[in-house]
């Protein structure tokens, strides 16, 4: 299998860590040979609630049973997305109450800056640097690493950037600014967490020159961070949201998320402003509004912050400099990019899934499902632990 994922599979490294999956459940995954790696990873944050959910399965296999796709998104009402717009919406300020469902993150980030544009009616967007909302040509315009965007130039003019966390740059944003979008909390730069009330300084700045803040939690939201949404710890709400990852259970689907008011700008002059054939897949409606209720019935949010606690308890250790992010959202960040990289391919091999950060080279990504039970966490600290006592680097 391997050399046929190498031949026939586009691949997005030298270097894929390859595994052959079998199967997955809670928070384990299995490969061929049926060695179980315990999951700190969760797809990247998308596997909310673990891997092979009972409750997210039959929703999905009713759904299945009953419809799949039927038309273009926007035209026909179908109940499993109407269900899941209302219940996004109940669990947003009432100024965010206007569901646009899509089948990414990233497409949502498209929308979201289409969306800004046409309702300012300007065409400067602020970003900030070293930021990460996805992998279009759109998206990477406002990601600010050029280690990434190089290559691909010249992508879509008309973004600025500032420095997360630099009050003083928020001087750039003025009334030409259609749009500013930021992460709650930076994912690629390192999980740094906005401090001395940053987010709220940009939205008043924002209010002052009639621009729109854009918040991305594509994969801070959802639970991963305490609340149920990110920006809940933050004393800010935004005016048009971007949501993704953790949000299908597993399943591929993106939202933003605005006012009536604003959202009403992209249905005409011209119609169609934003189209999509199969956002909003009902099968995939299905499976975001059983994660959405399992995560709230069961309040696995609020237990992401216990769990955080254990983490931070159990991995104290002088190769670790830092433990950044909030939750289930954290980053291990350790003496340099070498031992970052012993400890995830020896995790690997002792049945441990960690993962690196886009832009932060000495991190360690633990993203844990929010199902994961105190014993798999204790479990997973431990072989992590045992990997740091024997680097001889």
């Amino acid at each position: 299998m391997k050399e046929d994922f190498l031949k026939y599979q586009a691949q997005t490294t030298p270097h894929p860590l390859a595994i052959e999956i079998s199967h997955a459940k809670g928070s384990y995954i299995f490969d061929k040979n049926n060695k179980a790696h315990l999951d700190f990873v969760a797809g990247v944050s998308a596997n909310s609630v673990g891997h092979c959910n009972e409750n997210v399965n039959n929703a999905i296999t009713k759904q299945i049973q009953t419809y799949t796709h039927v038309m273009v998104y926007g035209e026909f009402i179908q109940e499993p997305q109407l269900d899941l717009c209302k219940k996004l919406a109940s669990t947003l300020p009432e100024s965010l109450s206007s569901v646009y469902l899509v089948n990414s993150g990233t497409e949502a980030t498209e929308g979201a800056l289409k969306l800004a544009k046409r309702f300012t009616k300007r065409s400067e967007i602020i970003a900030a640097n070293n930021a990460y909302h996805g992998n279009t040509a759109g998206a990477m315009s406002v990601c600010g690493a050029e280690q990434q965007n190089s290559a691909f130039r010249p992508l879509v003019p008309g973004t600025r950037f500032i420095q997360f966390n630099n009050e003083d740059d928020l001087q750039k944003i003025t009334t030409k600014t259609a749009g500013v979008i930021l992460e709650t909390i930076q994912g690629g730069a390192g999980f740094v967490e906005p401090q001395n009330d940053f987010l709220s300084k940009v939205k008043k700045k924002c209010d002052e020159v009639g621009a729109l803040l854009i918040l991305d939690e594509i994969q801070s939201g959802v639970g991963r961070t305490g609340t149920f949404w990110g920006f809940e710890n933050y004393n800010v709400t935004p005016d048009i949201f971007i949501t993704g990852k953790g949000l299908g259970g597993g399943m591929p689907i993106g939202a933003f998320i605005s006012s009536q008011e604003i959202m009403d700008s992209l249905k005409d002059n011209p119609k169609l402003g934003h189209i999509t054939t199969f956002g909003g897949h009902p099968v995939i409606a299905a499976a975001a509004n059983a994660t959405i209720d399992e995560i709230l019935n069961s309040n696995l949010h609020k237990e992401a912050l216990r769990k955080e606690h254990l983490i931070r308890k159990y991995l104290k250790h002088p190769r670790i400099k830092e433990i950044r992010g909030k939750g289930l959202m954290l980053a291990l960040i350790m003496e340099s990019s070498e031992i970052a990289d012993h400890v995830v391919l020896n995790a690997l091999d002792q049945g441990l899934i960690l993962f690196w950060l886009l832009y932060e080279k000495r991190a360690v990504r633990i993203t844990p499902p929010l199902t994961i039970s105190d014993e798999e966490l204790r479990k997973g600290c431990e072989t992590l632990t045992n990997i740091l006592n024997n680097i001889s680097l």
